[in-house]
């Protein structure tokens, strides 16, 4: 398998070359009827048995539509307790409400890299999290910029669909060279958040987030890079469709989906308000 930038797509169980139980398997980009392509290196060892089905697109698609259905009722209801609470002046509730969901949105993502196991109650438990943390992030937001939530919502969606498609009709094709170009990209974002970070604790403005002409041009970077990965994560999701792993890992590409996902609303909300701020 080649390498990607989601760490939940890492160091998934490998084996030997083959098809799954079932016969080939039809990925995003394989139409249906077409012959099957032969095993990618890896996934071999963990082929459907003949006693459990090999995971289908459309697994992917119910599982992944599951967890951003919790996502988006936990992140609405928070989102209006968020509000309630601003408007009673009481931002400490707020605050923890976001710093909760935050800690066990990470946590959760943590255990389920490193287990490199697939869990439909952990796949929903992260997402019930971290709709939380973007409830109250979003919620807080909206009083400020009233109509920004739905803005950021509308262009989530539209990124993730058209990266589908562009993956999908293959206009971009995800090939070694790509994905080492997005992780240099990934790296070099990370590295300047991190040093925006730190120097921003000594006084330092690095001007990459404070909705100045920069902050602006960073954050398109930014959105730029997580749409890339979402390439990234369909390819391991075709990959692992086409090596005939058990249907249940379909809720391991559900959650890799969406910790790219969380992180894209996040860019897009925040350029949608340095946009509002000018």
């Amino acid at each position: 398998m080649r390498s990607t930038s989601n760490p939940a797509f890492r160091n998934l169980p490998t084996g030997s070359a083959g098809y799954g139980s079932y016969g080939p398997n039809v990925g995003f980009n394989q139409p249906q009827g077409m012959p099957g392509y032969g095993m990618p290196s890896g996934y071999g060892a963990q082929q459907a048995p003949a006693t459990e089905r090999p995971m289908t697109v459309d697994d992917v698609v119910i599982k992944t539509g599951m967890s951003l259905g919790v996502a988006l009722i936990t992140g609405v209801l928070a989102a209006i307790w968020a509000q309630s609470q601003a408007d009673a002046n009481a931002l400490g509730p707020v605050l923890g409400l976001m710093l909760g969901g935050m800690i066990v949105g990470l946590v959760l993502s943590l255990i389920m890299i490193f287990r490199q196991k697939p869990s439909g109650p952990m796949t929903l438990l992260y997402s019930a999290a971290e709709g939380v943390f973007l409830g109250a992030i979003t919620g807080l937001f909206e009083m400020l910029y009233p109509g920004i939530a739905l803005q950021a919502i509308l262009g989530t969606a539209g990124v993730f669909i058209g990266m589908l498609v562009v993956y999908k009709t293959g206009a971009v094709k995800v090939t070694p060279k790509l994905t080492k170009w997005v992780m240099g990209a990934l790296a070099g974002v990370v590295i300047l958040m991190l040093a925006n970070l730190v120097l921003g604790l000594f006084g330092v403005n690095m001007g990459l987030r404070d909705g100045g002409a920069l902050a602006i041009i960073f954050s398109l970077v930014v959105i730029g890079v997580a749409a890339f990965c979402l390439l990234l994560d369909f390819d391991a999701a075709d990959q692992m469709i086409r090596a005939g792993m058990p249907a249940k890992w379909a809720w391991f590409a559900a959650f890799g989906l969406m910790t790219t996902l969380v992180w894209l609303y996040l860019e897009i909300l925040r350029l949608l308000s340095y946009l509002q701020n000018d």
